[in-house]
């Protein structure tokens, strides 16, 4: 078999405007198909650099294609299909260089943030260090990857989840602080998940909230979005505040709620642990 079929296959992939979902879903079949006719799924010693580029090209297609899909599990298979390519010296393929591997990287890093997989997403940001020749004494985990806008983009978010800089994260999430148009579908997510951090804190540190304080508390646009996320949670809005269900009867102490509000420290402590096991 020619590359030809497998070229056309991926220029219809990456046409303008993009094919439909379930036209995606057949190509990228097509695509593996094609592959494996060539022998290419895994680089071997006899592959030539111009059918490794292919393989490459093809499995870096899917794996962005899988996100603009929402398909994270889709996504995974690609990326670990993608490693023995990205284990070979960018002399090997034809032309030579890296592909799109920062920018796949990048976003299984920021999958792994979003899974809350801290073990899984220091293993590779390890193993990216040793690539690099090291991480510099002294110095906090991937900082010397920042520079890398794909890679350096979920870098910065988790230090800044560490450091409970919620607002940091948050701007970055927004349009024009995103890398590119798939790490923003992983973004969305990301700040989901601290939405709802926030939230189950709240309940537990506050008898009610002013819907102003609750907007900026909970990164939300608008009082209507409040309003919307608060029925979501079962909480009552009545005269401009936010009524969160009580767990006890009596009003809570202020040495209570000082403790109830330190709970974002004490995950943070546990999540520093967790990566003292890890290196």
């Amino acid at each position: 078999m020619s590359t030809s079929d497998l070229q056309n296959t991926l220029s219809q992939l990456q046409s303008t405007p993009p094919p439909s979902q379930q036209e995606i879903a057949s190509l990228l079949a097509t695509a593996k198909k094609q592959l494996l006719q060539l022998n290419a799924l895994l680089p071997t010693s006899t592959t030539s650099p111009q059918i490794l580029s292919f393989a490459r090209q093809t499995l870096e297609t899917g794996a962005l294609l899988s996100i603009r899909l929402q398909d994270p599990d889709a996504f995974t298979r690609y990326f670990q299909q993608l490693q023995p390519f990205y284990e070979l010296p960018d002399s090997d393929f034809k032309p030579p260089g890296s592909g799109q591997k920062s920018k796949v990287t990048g976003l299984h890093l920021l999958l792994l943030l979003t899974q809350g997989d801290y073990a899984g997403y220091h293993t590779v940001l390890e193993g990216l260090e040793v690539e690099q020749g090291g991480r510099a004494a002294g110095s906090s985990p991937g900082a010397g990857l920042e520079e890398d806008k794909f890679i350096g983009y979920p870098v910065k978010l988790e230090r800044w989840l560490m450091e409970g800089s919620y607002d940091r994260v948050w701007n970055a999430t927004k349009k024009e602080g995103v890398p590119g148009d798939e790490f923003a579908i992983f973004s969305e997510v990301l700040i989901g998940t601290i939405r709802k951090e926030i939230a189950s804190c709240s309940e537990k540190a506050y008898p009610s909230l002013p819907i102003a304080n609750a907007k900026n508390l909970l990164f939300l646009e608008s009082e209507g979005s409040v309003i919307s996320f608060a029925q979501e949670r079962g909480w009552v809005v009545k005269d401009g505040r936010i009524y969160f269900p009580q767990q006890e009867e009596e009003m809570r102490t202020e040495e209570e709620i000082l403790a109830m509000s330190g709970q974002v420290i004490e995950n943070t402590i546990g999540y520093a642990r967790e990566l003292e096991t890890i290196v």
